[in-house]
């Protein structure tokens, strides 16, 4: 696959227009963003540095490091090379004649630290949480984004494609995995999941076969303790797959920075009756909750749906974890 990728100007403008509305909405004069994702999502470029958004006017981009690629993969026009973040208040009064009154920061993902910094570099602006803010605006998808995320799950179609035709009996799950992994890196996919909250570890696959996986319950039998290690609890284990028992695959798929996470159930040779039982049940939910899926509807709504069927399949009790500590 082609590396060469570049967000559409059209896209970082009506994001900028959007975000522009908000800030408004909330009288917040401006947001500046550091967090690189937010920095890619608005901007269209990673490299290293800060970009300032107005409530009102163009945004102002000022890139540390390395400006040449900055300026081949944004389209913001106002850019600036600078050398230390404490330029940012001198060049923001520089372009626009004054500094804001009000300054939004996305106070759920800059360590407390940083933004210390970045506050006494503001003393006189009231520093607020612009994160919300940036989180409702990345919810909506456009045409664009929506075609991107649908390459995504064509790697994650032939990934799972790759899997079927190649699973076989003696792998270890952590060997197997390797293989499906270098498989999909091979047709696009990135390798690094990101993910905002900071307790959470984005692992791009994971594979967990007969007791050491998610059938415990319904087995009604110990874990093997062969799975992973207690100071890193995901992807799989030294356990080797084996025929006739319940085979959970979780890939997912990046391509581009966006994600595609897609779990299923697998056996060589056949499936117990209860994990079948249980894999068509969860099939049956889930088509159930497509089927309700509509513009404005509430997620709780879709929730709640999926928890009525599953105690009318019969599975209230096991869906969604053991009593007491479900999801």
């Amino acid at each position: 696959m082609s590396q060469e990728f570049k967000i559409p100007s059209s896209e970082i403008e009506d994001r900028i227009t959007e975000i522009q509305k908000k800030l408004r909405q909330d009288e917040i004069d401006g947001l500046l963003v550091v967090q690189r994702v937010d920095l890619f999502y608005f901007s269209g470029t990673a490299q290293n540095g800060f970009l300032y958004i107005p409530a009102q006017g163009p945004p102002l981009l000022l890139i540390r490091r390395y400006i040449p690629r900055a300026r081949q993969e944004s389209s913001i026009r106002d850019m600036v090379e600078i050398r230390s973040p404490k330029e940012v208040p001198g060049r923001i009064a520089d372009f626009y004649g004054s500094l804001p009154r009000t300054l939004g920061f996305e106070l759920d993902v800059v360590p407390v630290k940083d933004f210390a910094f970045y506050r006494s570099l503001f003393p006189k602006q009231d520093c607020v949480d612009g994160s919300r803010l940036i989180l409702k605006t990345r919810m909506i998808k456009s045409p664009w984004e929506i075609a991107q995320m649908e390459r995504t799950a064509r790697i994650s179609c032939r990934t799972f494609e790759y899997i079927r035709d190649n699973i076989r009996p003696g792998y270890t799950e952590m060997e197997f995995g390797g293989m499906y992994e270098a498989f999909a890196r091979k047709i696009g996919h990135g390798g690094r999941l990101r993910v905002r909250d900071y307790q959470t570890e984005g692992y791009p696959w994971h594979i967990l076969s007969g007791v050491s996986g998610g059938m415990v319950g319904l087995l009604n039998s110990p874990a093997s303790g062969q799975g992973t290690s207690a100071a890193f609890p995901v992807g799989g284990g030294n356990k080797k797959l084996a025929p006739d028992e319940p085979i959970m695959i979780d890939i997912a798929s990046v391509f581009n920075g966006f994600h595609m996470d897609e779990t299923r159930m697998f056996a060589i040779g056949s499936m117990p009756k209860e994990a079948l039982d249980a894999s068509l049940a969860t099939i049956e939910i889930h088509n159930t909750v497509l089927d309700r899926v509509r513009p404005g509807i509430p997620i709780k709504d879709l929730f709640d749906t999926a928890l009525t069927k599953a105690e009318k399949l019969g599975y209230a009790e096991a869906y969604l974890g053991p009593p007491g500590y479900k999801v």
